[in-house]
């Protein structure tokens, strides 16, 4: 029995046709697909406590942000007050009215500080705009270095690899606390007589071990994602017809690093905050101007008699790392396609 001819018509027909799409079982629709990072991004928005996070870090940025608008919004200013109208001396120094001794002050919503009669809510927003800003140019430094080190590293390997990973493992033996320890006089002694110049070179030095101490982490992640994708066919094809290898690096392979070095630096973040703080709270960081680890160690002197002017630096530092850190974790969690939360 012979089958009946089939045109042309036909066979182009079903062969140009589209393959379906699959549907989704629930809803019974066509699924749509999807990059890593958008998949990454929905099981991050499903997070409830990564989303309570996220708005309490975008408030602290906010804060950060405005902190000269707010601060006229309260009528609050830093600087020292009047210590003769608002302390009592006889009383070490401790405010006339509102905390620890007194009521609520409308004119001081969080109260002012011994001996200087410092606004406490100004210190606090201006030391937050501090924090906030020192750590992010150290992050974004500090990625900077770790990414393009950890991508030449790994991709090129041989004598640059084992050079890179030397220094990496120097500087992760030094201690940048002692380091800090070690600058801290120097800049005093050069630059304590010129004050108009004395708080940035404080920034910039401070950013500066802050992310010359804290880039290896970031190329130690980078170069290990490297060795891995340099084998891979996309990369072999693109060394075949003759890619120049900048073009390979940063074309190539590190839009497939996106999700590990936002990991990497969701986790720094919080990271250099505290030690901003920790540095400032032994003197060695930010000494002119406001910052929250100077009012610590400041406040821990009157602790007994007035512990409302520890708790208020104390809390904003902790709330602000502990939400980083836990958008941090659910980040790397997002974006990890074994994990199911």
């Amino acid at each position: 029995m012979s089958l009946p001819p089939v045109s042309a018509e036909t066979l182009g027909h079903l062969s140009d046709e589209a393959p379906e799409a699959p549907e989704d079982p629930k809803t019974g629709e066509p699924v749509k697909s999807q990059s890593p990072l958008k998949i990454a991004a929905g099981r991050l928005r499903r997070d409830k406590v990564a989303m309570v996070c996220l708005v309490i870090v975008v408030i602290f940025v906010l804060i950060g942000i405005f902190a000269g608008s707010i601060a006229k919004l309260f009528g609050v200013e830093t600087g020292p007050g009047n210590p003769a109208r608002d302390l009592d001396f006889l009383n070490g120094g401790m405010p006339r009215e509102g905390p620890p001794n007194g009521g609520f002050d409308p004119d001081h919503p969080l109260g002012i500080a011994p001996q200087t009669a410092e606004d406490n809510l100004a210190v606090l927003l201006y030391g937050l705009r501090t924090s906030l800003m020192i750590s992010v140019l150290a992050t974004i430094v500090a990625s900077l270095i770790g990414v393009v080190l950890g991508l030449t590293a790994g991709f090129l390997g041989g004598v640059v690899d084992k050079i890179i990973s030397f220094f990496i493992d120097l500087f992760l033996t030094l201690p940048y606390i002692l380091i800090a320890l070690i600058v801290a006089p120097i800049l005093n002694e050069r630059f304590a007589l010129r004050p108009e110049i004395y708080s940035q070179m404080q920034l910039i030095s401070l950013v500066a071990i802050l992310a010359g101490f804290g880039w290896m982490s970031v190329a130690r992640l980078v170069r290990g994602e490297v060795l891995s994708l340099r084998e891979r066919e996309f990369i072999l094809s693109a060394e075949v017809i003759g890619m120049p290898t900048r073009r390979i690096m940063f074309r190539e392979l590190l839009p497939n690093l996106t999700a590990p070095i936002v990991v990497a630096v969701s986790l720094m973040l919080p990271a250099f905050i505290a030690a901003e703080a920790a540095l400032a709270f032994l003197g060695v960081g930010i000494t002119q101007g406001e910052s929250l680890g100077q009012t610590i160690g400041q406040a821990v002197n009157y602790f007994e008699l007035y512990p409302l002017f520890l708790w208020e630096p104390l809390i904003a530092i902790v709330v602000l790392v502990v939400a980083l850190n836990l958008l941090g974790d659910a980040i790397r969690d997002a974006v990890d396609p074994k994990t199911r939360r």
